[in-house]
């Protein structure tokens, strides 16, 4: 399992994190097994949403239940969690980001998190409250690094501006059929061609110039929630016969060639798991360091219907 530090900090994490948005109907060994597992498998990093599991707090609360990070054990993983998505709005207020923390910490049962994200762009943010909230959180020891969620380089600019701490990780959608954000660069410049619209103002390169963290999260969807390109010979039948080759050469299952996909990028990135499936979080924790050749990335690309000019 390939780890790494984030930029900027003293933090420590796998380039793989398993994510927790599912865990609410599992029972307490299930929930420990489920992180047993990741941990067997080189994984160190834990990612939550206060939004996640049906009520607020509801997969947090869970977790902490479950005792899934014993006390003595909390310095050896990185838990991480989002703030900021209401029912039916969003809210970057100094009020809420505050007291979503401290009822986080609560469910959890852990005295700090390793890093809190904002959860997708809240248009009516003033950066000058988060600065204020982030300042009392990293004084107060609750929490020791920030960053953000589906932000473009100019919304990351407006926060920075007003913050005393860098943002260190960026989360946003990406897998081999959903790379836009990929995508764009390979293809820019060309007339009438839809991959080479700008979708994001350059969240990729912008990431890589900043030592921020991107963090793909649905690495094996095909659209926004639209299932899985895994094992789809309807829709992806080339790009499944390039996994499957793939994945007979590195001697892994074609989940871990999904996740080399991403993790063989030069920017660093993280792969977030969204799985309650013990073999699947093994499979793709086999991922972390296969080192696909640039002949065998871009066919992946390609396969995927993406346009090499």
């Amino acid at each position: 399992m390939k780890t790494f530090t984030f930029p900027r900090t003293d933090i420590t994490a796998s380039n793989i994190v398993l994510g927790l948005m599912r865990i609410s109907d599992l029972d307490d060994e299930q929930i420990r097994t489920l992180v047993r597992t990741a941990r067997d498998s080189g994984i160190t990093m834990f990612d939550h949403a206060d939004i996640y599991g049906g009520e607020r707090h509801g997969c947090e609360r869970r977790f902490g239940e479950a005792g899934a990070i014993p006390a003595a054990e909390r310095d050896q993983v990185v838990i991480q969690s989002k703030v900021g998505i209401r029912d039916g709005f969003f809210d970057f207020s100094r009020e809420h980001i505050l007291r979503s923390v401290d009822e986080s910490l609560e469910a959890l049962r852990t005295d700090y998190l390793d890093i809190l994200l904002l959860h997708r762009p809240d248009t009516l943010v003033e950066p000058d409250e988060v600065a204020l909230a982030f300042d009392e959180l990293q004084s107060a020891g609750k929490v020791r690094a920030f960053g953000v969620s589906n932000q473009t380089p100019g919304q990351i600019e407006l926060l920075q501006r007003s913050l005393s701490q860098p943002l260190i990780a960026n989360q946003v959608q990406l897998s081999i059929t959903h790379s836009p954000l990929i995508a764009q660069g390979v293809a820019a410049n060309m007339a009438a061609l839809d991959q080479s619209i700008d979708r994001d103002n350059g969240i990729l390169d912008y990431a890589r110039l900043h030592d921020i963290v991107l963090q793909a999260w649905s690495p094996f969807q095909k659209g926004f929630f639209d299932g899985v390109f895994l094992g789809d010979r309807e829709n992806y039948a080339e790009l499944n016969d390039a996994i499957d080759e793939l994945a007979e050469k590195y001697d892994v299952t074609p989940t871990a060639i999904a996740v080399a996909w991403i993790t063989r990028h030069p920017a660093g990135m993280q792969v977030v798991l969204g799985t309650t499936n013990e073999q699947r979080v093994r499979d793709s924790a086999a991922g972390s360091e296969i080192p696909l050749t640039r002949q065998e990335w871009y066919r992946l690309f390609t396969t995927a219907g993406h346009i090499l000019p």
